[in-house]
């Protein structure tokens, strides 16, 4: 079967939750079967009930279901699916299944094994970024193997530094080092946490940006060589080093930082011969210079807000490049309409430190209306497990300019209904109502900066007690309501006037 025709009927998504909900959706708009893959704990999943097809790979444990490349592959091969699609987490970025599935004689919706094991380390992304002069952070470009020469690298480039995991992500394995003297100990606890988590212990030091933007450009590379960009997104309000609000585009970016960003984008994607949607973050300091950061190989999170300022449906773009189709559209063809605004809402706690929590949705009722899209895969009733992400569902709005997309955010998360757990709901309001996002001038610290748990409490009390005033002053004019209704009824009622005809 050649790469220029291949015919896909048939996708197994290699995923849950709304991201497997999300991949199905447009499957089933091109007419493409879809295979659910489940464990245990997600046998009565949205995603299991919506797909052709579904079979049961495993406990619980994601390590003993969704982890497995071994059972996927077997029930790819059982239902006779051609094509597997990851989604993002679980396997989406191991080069190693992405090996078995090509050994298999399966297709791959996403880049080679190839492109993913460079991209997947850091020290040998930013190597194959160099070969096209990409910004970078001053730092080391190999892994610290001594660590006096480290040290003494470290005084060069100027602390505050940061040491970082080569195979790392999520704050894992990372650590900022202020002075000299805390050195030695950060780099020792820097390792052994990147051994613990990732099972290698490289790690290399940056300078660290002191306010730091997060940008990410989306590309998309077709197997004919030719490689775009979608613009910008901008993902710096985060907790532990993970994103929670996402937009699109950036408030800071000039049309010509964007240009130039979008061609280094480009570039980073051309130095591995990428194939399929990704995404290339980079890092915007206080003066707008940008540096290259890692290249994720897969579909994020929060594309949905690309989506929305594009048009256009990355999963749709992803199989059909799988398919050997050519991008049926130039960078010159591209441009931004309007804004779009992501929160991913998470069964966690924002007044305890964002502690994951797990119940059942006791109350699920969407928001609804003009450029409201709810990306979820629970409904009302449904316990949310402990096994996975604690993501229910990312909310994400668009308008016709920024201020019209954070306007409908807030409404949207006024008209979204969960109980039975904590979310952070309340705290997308909190960002989205907050002088510094508004005004476009945050960074990633915005967190650290500006959130505190009393602050969230003081305007929950202050909406319990205008909802109170509220509820008095409806109860009064209803019983005003109720008197007059009552002295109209006793002059009028025909009971009241024929009521001696029943004594």
């Amino acid at each position: 079967m050649s790469k220029l025709d291949l015919n896909i009927t048939k996708i197994l998504v290699a995923n849950r939750g709304e991201i497997a909900l999300r991949i199905m959706r447009s499957a089933k708009e091109m007419d493409i079967k879809t295979v659910a893959v489940f464990s245990e704990a997600d046998r009565n999943a949205l995603h299991v009930r919506y797909a052709d097809e579904a079979i049961c790979i495993g406990p619980a444990p994601s390590n003993q279901s969704y982890l497995v490349g071994e059972k996927i592959i077997a029930a790819c091969k059982t239902t006779g699916a051609q094509a597997i699609h990851p989604g993002y987490g679980f396997l989406s970025e191991n080069s190693g299944f992405a090996k078995a599935v090509a050994d298999a004689g399966l297709i791959l919706i996403g880049p080679t094994p190839q492109a993913m094991e460079i991209m997947g380390n850091k020290l040998s992304a930013k190597a194959a970024a160099l070969k096209y002069n990409i910004p970078m952070v001053p730092g080391t470009e190999e892994a610290i193997t001594d660590l006096s020469e480290a040290k003494l690298r470290a005084v060069e480039v100027g602390f505050p530094i940061l040491i970082k995991a080569a195979a790392g992500g999520g704050g894992k394995g990372m650590r900022i080092v202020e002075k000299v003297d805390d050195f030695e100990e950060q780099m020792h606890l820097a390792v052994s946490e990147a051994t613990s988590a990732f099972g290698d212990g490289a790690v290399f030091i940056e300078r660290y940006v002191t306010s730091p933007r997060h940008i990410e450009i989306q590309v998309l590379g077709d197997t004919h060589g030719n490689i775009v960009h979608l613009f910008e997104r901008e993902c710096s309000i985060q907790r532990r080093h993970q994103k929670v609000v996402e937009e699109a585009p950036s408030a800071v970016l000039t049309p010509e930082i964007r240009e130039k960003m979008g061609k280094c984008a480009v570039d980073v994607a051309r130095s591995v011969n990428y194939v399929g949607a990704g995404t290339v973050e980079f890092i915007l300091d206080e003066n707008l210079d940008f540096f290259f950061l890692e290249m994720n190989t897969r579909l994020q999170v929060e594309h949905p807000v690309t989506e929305m300022i594009t048009g256009l449906d990355l999963v749709k773009e992803q199989i059909k490049i799988a398919r050997g189709e050519v991008l049926s559209f130039k960078q010159e063809d591209l441009k931004i309409n309007g804004h779009a605004v992501e929160l991913r809402v998470y069964a966690e706690d924002p007044l305890n430190n964002f502690l994951p929590d797990i119940g059942t949705l006791q109350t699920y009722r969407t928001p609804k209306g003009n450029g409201v899209r709810v990306d979820d895969g629970f409904e009302e009733g449904m316990e949310i497990p402990i096994y996975y992400d604690p993501m229910i569902a990312k909310l994400i709005t668009y308008g016709a300019n920024r201020t019209e997309a954070i306007a409908r955010m807030v409404r949207a998360i006024d008209e979204y209904d969960i109980t039975g757990i904590q979310t952070t709901l309340s705290f997308g309001k909190f960002v989205m109502q907050h002088e510094a996002f508004t005004s476009g001038k945050f960074d990633t610290h915005f967190v650290s900066k500006y959130f505190n748990a009393d602050s969230l409490k003081e305007d929950d009390e202050q909406e319990a007690l205008l909802a109170a005033i509220t509820g008095v002053l409806l109860l009064q004019k209803d019983k005003g309501k109720i008197v007059t209704a009552t002295q109209n009824t006793a002059q009028t009622s025909n009971w009241t006037k024929n009521r001696k005809n029943y004594n």
